[in-house]
């Protein structure tokens, strides 16, 4: 004669057991089963997950860039007449992000910049210093790997042109 025995439901103890008999899992159960949740023992950097805003790598990498000696200004020529009309209306605040572009990834980014840069200065030494500066402040606030960041060189500052843009606004206003 053959013995026939019924399999409970699944999670179970066992075939043949009702389901009151089952043990009761615990959370610290769940993470060794594979449910994907810490258990009580694992560090407080595994549970869960950070996210940063590309804006949050602009400002700091728009930052770090005008800290660089020889860096006049960020921005295209748009951006640049734009940002000046912004900065001289008395609730305007400078935009720290202009001239910035980036794509931020889970743990990668890379970084655009627009500069103008002081006449009479080594543009390509000035380019590396930003380059470093950015790539040692987003790292360093961040935590992301930045993995380029190309600078482009829109305009060079002279120095009469503090003398004409002041002289222009005067007249302008007057």
């Amino acid at each position: 004669m053959v013995s026939q025995q019924t399999a409970g439901p699944v999670g179970t103890a066992g075939p043949g057991t009702s389901p009151a008999a089952a043990p009761r899992r615990g959370a610290s159960d769940l993470a060794s089963v594979g449910h994907g949740r810490p258990g009580p023992d694992e560090p407080a950097a595994t549970r869960g997950k950070t996210a940063i805003a590309d804006l949050v790598v602009v400002k700091i990498a728009g930052i770090a860039a005008r800290e660089i000696p020889g860096v006049h200004d960020m921005g295209g020529g748009l951006s640049r007449t734009i940002g000046a009309v912004r900065d001289r209306v008395p609730v305007g605040r400078p935009s720290v992000g202009r001239g910035v572009k980036v794509e931020v990834g889970e743990v990668q980014t890379a970084i655009d910049l627009e500069l103008v840069v002081e006449y009479g200065v080594s543009i390509a030494d000035v380019a590396r210093d930003v380059r470093e500066n950015v790539v040692s402040a987003v790292e360093r606030t961040t935590g992301l790997e930045v993995v380029e960041v190309n600078v482009t060189v829109n305009d060079v500052h002279l120095p009469d042109d503090d003398q004409d843009d002041a002289s222009g606004a005067e007249a302008r206003v007057a």
